[in-house]
C-alpha cells in the first residue's frame, strides 16, 4: 500500500516569476505533455464503455469484466453474524461482523495478525495453515470457548481474497498468479477454496465458507448497504479497480447458464487492463519507459498511468531526464539516489503539493533529506508544478472509467464508494476527478454533481460478511446460480 503522511494545511498558490526562462519551458513542454483536456476524456471513455462491454463479451477483450456471482445488493434487512478474512500483502484481518435488525446497521469487531514473509514463499500447506490458526484464536478469543466443535453451528465465511482469480462460482477461485510479493509453489492454476477449507477442517473449526470475493465487490456491495444510492465502487490506491450491478441479459459469456436476464450479477471489471492496445490513452514517452521497465510489459495500461504505484516512479523519470538531457536540472548535484527506480512513492508527490510555504521550504527540506539533493527555488517551482501534473492527470483519467461505466449504464446520477490509499490521501484528487466527471458529461455550471464520488464502507470486511449473507439467502430461497457447495450453508 502506498503509504501517506498525515493531512496537512491547504497548500499554497506558487509563482513562477523567478523561474529562468529555461526551466519555464520545460514547464509548458511538461503541461503539453501531461494535460489532458475535454475532447481527450470524452474520447477516452467512449473508447473505454465499447471496452466495458467487449468485455462481457463471448469473446472477450483487454479489460477482463469477471462475474462475480454477487447476484443482486443488500436490502438492509440481513441479520446474523458473520466472519470475514482479509487476506493482504502485509496483513491478515479477521473480522466478526454483526448485522442487527436495524436497517443498514453493522456492528464489527477486529484483529490483525503480521503475515510472516517466510510464509509468502513458503509451502502451501504452512500458508494455509497459519491462516487458519489466526482464525482458531480469534473464535476462541472472541467467544470463550473451549471446544469448538461444541459450538452451535458454523459460522459463516466471506473471504477477501485480492489475488487475481477466475471464478465460475462464488465459493470457487482459481488463482491465476500470485503478487503483492507471494510466491508460493503449486498454488497457482489451482482452486485456492479446498486449500483453505482442509486447513479448517483439520482444526475442526466451525466454519463454512460462503463466498470468495475480491475488494472491490466488496467496496460496491458495502457501500450500497449504507448508502442505497451507491451504484459503483471504486478502488484508487497501489492499483485501480471497479465493479458495478449488470444485467445478466447484458453479459453474453455466462448466457450458458440461461439465467433470467433481468437478474442482477456484480461485474468485477479489472479496468487496470484497459487500451493495453494503447489505441486512446494518452501516453508520454515516462509512460512506455515504466510499461517497458515493468514486470509485464503491455498489460495494465491503465492502472499505469493512475495508480499510486507508478505516481512517483514517473516523476522520477522526468527528473532524470530533466538533469541529464534537457537542462541544468540540479547542476553539480550528486543524483544517485533519484537515479534508483521506484525510489519515490506518491506520498512524495502528496508531501510537495502539500507544501504550505511560499518557498517551498519543506519540499526543499524533502529533496536535501531523502535524495541528497540541494534544490534552488526555481527548480522546486518545477518540481511543484510537475507533481501536480501527475496527481492532476491521474485524477482525471480516473474518472473517464465511473464515466464509462455511468453512460454505459445510463446512469444519470448516484453515488460512487470509493477506496485506496490515492483518494484517500493524495491532495486534491477528488476535486479534480469531479472536475473531470462534470466535463465528460458535459453538466451545467449551475448544477450540483448529480454523480458524486465519496469514501466508501469497508469492503474487505463488512462487504465480505454481507457477500456471504447474501449467498446463503440465495441458497435459502434457492436460488443456487453461481453457488458450487451449499452444504452447511443453512
Amino acid at each position: 500500500m502506498v503509504d501517506f503522511p498525515p493531512r496537512r494545511k491547504p497548500s499554497r498558490k506558487g509563482s513562477m516569476v523567478d523561474v529562468p526562462k529555461d526551466l519555464l519551458e520545460q514547464i509548458k513542454e511538461l503541461e503539453r505533455l501531461f494535460t489532458v483536456d475535454q475532447a481527450k476524456l470524452k474520447e477516452v471513455t467512449n473508447h473505454f464503455v465499447k471496452e466495458l462491454e467487449k468485455g462481457l463479451s463471448v469473446e472477450g477483450g483487454s479489460i477482463p469484466m469477471n462475474p462475480t456471482w454477487v447476484m443482486g445488493y443488500p436490502d438492509g434487512h440481513e441479520t446474523g453474524t458473520f466472519l470475514a478474512l482479509d487476506m493482504g500483502g502485509t496483513n491478515l484481518r479477521v473480522c466478526e461482523i454483526v448485522l442487527p435488525e436495524e436497517k443498514g446497521e453493522f456492528e464489527i469487531i477486529q484483529s490483525k495478525y503480521r503475515m510472516p514473509e517466510e510464509l509468502k514463499t513458503g509451502g502451501s500447506e504452512e500458508l494455509w495453515g497459519y491462516i487458519a490458526d489466526c482464525l482458531q484464536q480469534f473464535i476462541e478469543y472472541h467467544h470463550e470457548v473451549e471446544d469448538l466443535e461444541q459450538m452451535d453451528k458454523k459460522l459463516p465465511l466471506g473471504f477477501t481474497f485480492s489475488f487475481p482469480a477466475t471464478q465460475d462460482f462464488i465459493d470457487h477461485g482459481i488463482l491465476q498468479r500470485w503478487t503483492k510479493g507471494f510466491d508460493i509453489a503449486d498454488v497457482e492454476g489451482k482452486d485456492v477454496v479446498p486449500l483453505f477449507e482442509a486447513a479448517l477442517e483439520k482444526r475442526k473449526l466451525p466454519i463454512k465458507l460462503g463466498a470468495l470475493i475480491n475488494d472491490t465487490t466488496g467496496t460496491l456491495i458495502a457501500s450500497h448497504y449504507t448508502d442505497e444510492t451507491m451504484q459503483i465502487g471504486c478502488i484508487f490506491g497501489t492499483g485501480c479497480n471497479a465493479a458495478y450491478m449488470e444485467n445478466c441479459g447484458s453479459v453474453p459469456k455466462i448466457a450458458h447458464h440461461n439465467l433470467p436476464p433481468d437478474m442482477p450479477i456484480a461485474i468485477n471489471c479489472e479496468y487496470g487492463a484497459f487500451d493495453n492496445e494503447h489505441a486512446v490513452l494518452p501516453r508520454t514517452p515516462f509512460d512506455v519507459i515504466i510499461d517497458e521497465d515493468s514486470p509485464r510489459p503491455g498489460q495494465q495500461s491503465f492502472e499505469k498511468m493512475i495508480a499510486g504505484l507508478y505516481l512517483g516512479e514517473l516523476f522520477r523519470l522526468v527528473l532524470i531526464d530533466l538533469h541529464d538531457n534537457k537542462c541544468k536540472m540540479f547542476e553539480g548535484q550528486d543524483i544517485s539516489k533519484l537515479r534508483k527506480a521506484y525510489s519515490l512513492d506518491a506520498s512524495f508527490l502528496s508531501f510537495i503539493e502539500e507544501d504550505p510555504f511560499e518557498n517551498l521550504s519543506e519540499t526543499g527540506e524533502l529533496f536535501s533529506k531523502e535524495l541528497g539533493i540541494k534544490a534552488h527555488k526555481p527548480e522546486l517551482e518545477l518540481c511543484r508544478r510537475l507533481a501536480e501534473l501527475i496527481g492532476t492527470r491521474a485524477a482525471r483519467l480516473s474518472a473517464c472509467g465511473v464515466a464509462a461505466i455511468c453512460k454505459k449504464k445510463e446512469i444519470k446520477a448516484c453515488h460512487v464508494g470509493a477506496d485506496g490509499s490515492v483518494f484517500n490521501k493524495y491532495p486534491h484528487f477528488k476535486a479534480r476527478g469531479a472536475q473531470a466527471l462534470r466535463e465528460i458529461l458535459d453538466w451545467p455550471a449551475e448544477k450540483r454533481d448529480p454523480i458524486d464520488i465519496r469514501a466508501a464502507e469497508d469492503g474487505s470486511g463488512v462487504g465480505a460478511a454481507l457477500i456471504a449473507a447474501l449467498t446463503i439467502k440465495r441458497v435459502k430461497a434457492g436460488n443456487l446460480a453461481g453457488i458450487r457447495n451449499t452444504e452447511g450453508m443453512i
